[in-house]
């Protein structure tokens, strides 16, 4: 259980919440909810213990699992499978019974026999920590989420972004924890694992707070919502399903609305026969308390909601190129003894439109970051065509400097910009003030995905590479997202799971991985999309 006593949380200087008290307890499932930046991922960071309010308490009984956007942990040489079994300390005892197998082999009788008794008394612990059914427990949470048995026996170092998001996933749901904070759940997941997920957090014992933009799962889940209103800084907890919430937020907005009416009618009457009286030496006391009633009046009623403001979002203006900027031919890669994929050619025309799908881990972010030349391929080459200029968006924001601040990000993609432009274009994706000044690390998952945008915007690329550019986006930035790259004149290099961005990406090809085929979109093609 989590219990928050007046919580105060701000970011620097910025205040983005204020009195907040509730409790997270058994049988609860919440939908943290509210606009990007407004402090759900600050807030659910301080009820984990990574972080600590401005002020108030929190209070954590039993054990909670964390998943946070953006999760780097683990030892890169760890494998897959014992990064899962970590969560119930099983990995430890597993590579030791691994290594005292290896000793058992020995020629030597009494190293053998020494090796025998530990193994026996290691073998206690495993079946004390449950043993060869918690292995297949965790296995059949992994094979759920898309992680098949290949890819539990890799290191978390040769998984793509996605894998690794969803063997922490996989890792928290094992860890048979209290409380569950998820942050962003189903990004990088496939339908099916998503339906998984739904019916796993369904009937989950324990309390859980989800921040998710998938209304769907939302839909189907969640008993409760929790909306952070950026605007007054302020907590609304409503105690009940996503549908009646959204209908209940409305009732309480019209009410706000047609409270605040009537009292500033009345106020403003006050004030007029205050001005009124005013003219005359005997009425000047009555009208100064007439003047106090209005005020009183007018500070008793709850803020208005205001609509939430908007990325004023565009791409790039493409420089001008050849007829094709970027060619790839008979590339592959692989990650030790894991093949990702061989001989893939692709060709990238003047403002072409190509759609990249896959199962998870077949390749997808890989053949963005060689393409963008961040990483080299096995075999084969990337040739960069007359005029070519690459704008990469990386699904894990891996473009941008974590220890800068905002404004050093920008202007270290366009050093060229002067300080006004710079501020003006911060401005329209709502960095504005010191928001300007936050170092990148601070930043929630939808206010990275705005910035790594706005690095698109001054890089006048004719070729951009997108890698899942609306994750942690939410809905009406999803929005601005996609009417940016409707609207986009260069080429594009598309890898998303989100079938909406597919149908503003209107393409002209597919390429589908890992055998490299490449075809002609066509409709057929758009059912993939969820499942890859």
């Amino acid at each position: 259980m989590i219990v928050a006593t007046d919580v105060e949380v701000r970011a620097g200087s910025q205040l983005l919440l204020t009195g907040a008290s509730f409790r997270v307890g058994p049988g609860q499932t919440i939908g943290l909810v509210g606009r990007n930046g407004a402090g759900k991922t600050t807030l659910t960071r301080i009820l984990a213990g990574e972080g600590q309010p401005a002020a108030g308490t929190v209070t954590r009984t039993g054990t909670v699992g964390y998943l946070p956007q953006d999760p780097r942990a683990g030892d890169a040489r760890q494998l897959a499978r014992d990064r899962i079994l970590g969560a119930r300390g099983l990995d430890r005892v597993v590579r030791e019974m691994r290594e005292q197998e290896q000793v058992l082999a020995s020629g030597d009788p009494s190293t053998r026999d020494k090796a025998m008794r530990r193994y026996a008394e290691v073998e206690t612990q495993f079946l004390t920590l449950g043993g060869y059914a918690a292995e297949s427990e965790a296995a059949s949470i992994a094979a759920a989420l898309g992680l098949p048995g290949r890819v539990l026996d890799q290191p978390l170092g040769t998984l793509s972004g996605g894998q690794r998001r969803r063997v922490e996933l996989a890792r928290i749901l094992f860890s048979e924890s209290d409380t569950l904070l998820l942050d962003e759940p189903t990004n990088h997941l496939d339908a099916d694992s998503v339906v998984w997920l739904r019916d796993f957090l369904r009937t989950f014992p324990g309390g859980a707070v989800v921040i998710s933009h998938d209304t769907a799962l939302l839909e189907r889940t969640v008993t409760s919502v929790f909306h952070l209103d950026a605007t007054r800084a302020e907590l609304d907890v409503y105690a009940m399903g996503w549908a009646r919430y959204l209908e209940q937020r409305e009732i309480d907005e019209r009410r706000r609305r047609r409270e605040r009416a009537n009292a500033e009618k009345k106020a403003a009457a006050l004030k007029a026969q205050a001005d009124r009286m005013r003219a005359k030496a005997t009425k000047a006391v009555a009208a100064q308390n007439m003047d106090r009633r209005a005020e009183r009046m007018l500070a008793g009623l709850e803020d208005e909601r205001r609509h939430d403001r908007v990325a004023a979002l565009r791409l790039p203006e493409p420089t001008p190129c050849g007829r094709t900027p970027l060619t790839a031919t008979g590339l592959s890669k692989s990650y030790g003894s894991l093949e990702v994929f061989t001989d893939v050619d692709l060709a990238v025309d003047r403002g072409s439109r190509v759609v990249v799908l896959g199962l998870n881990g077949a390749g997808k972010t890989t053949l963005l970051r060689l393409l963008a030349g961040v990483e080299r391929p096995d075999t084969g080459e990337v040739v960069a065509g007359h005029g070519l200029r690459i704008g990469y968006f990386a699904q894990e924001h891996e473009t941008l400097d974590l220890s800068r601040t905002v404004l050093e990000n920008l202007r270290s993609a366009a050093p060229d910009l002067d300080d006004t432009s710079v501020r003006t274009v911060l401005g329209s994706f709502l960095f504005s003030g010191d928001d300007a000044f936050k170092p990148a690390g601070v930043l929630s998952g939808g206010e990275r995905t705005r910035l790594a945008l706005a690095t698109l915007v001054v890089s006048s690329a004719n070729v951009l590479l997108l890698d899942e550019p609306t994750n942690n986006l939410d809905p009406v930035s999803r929005d601005q997202v996609l009417d940016a790259v409707r609207r986009y004149a260069g080429a594009i290099v598309l890898v998303t799971h989100d079938d909406g961005a597919v149908d503003a990406l209107a393409p002209e090809r597919v390429l589908l991985l890992p055998d490299g085929v490449e075809d002609l979109w066509n409709g057929d093609y758009r059912d993939l999309v969820a499942l890859a």
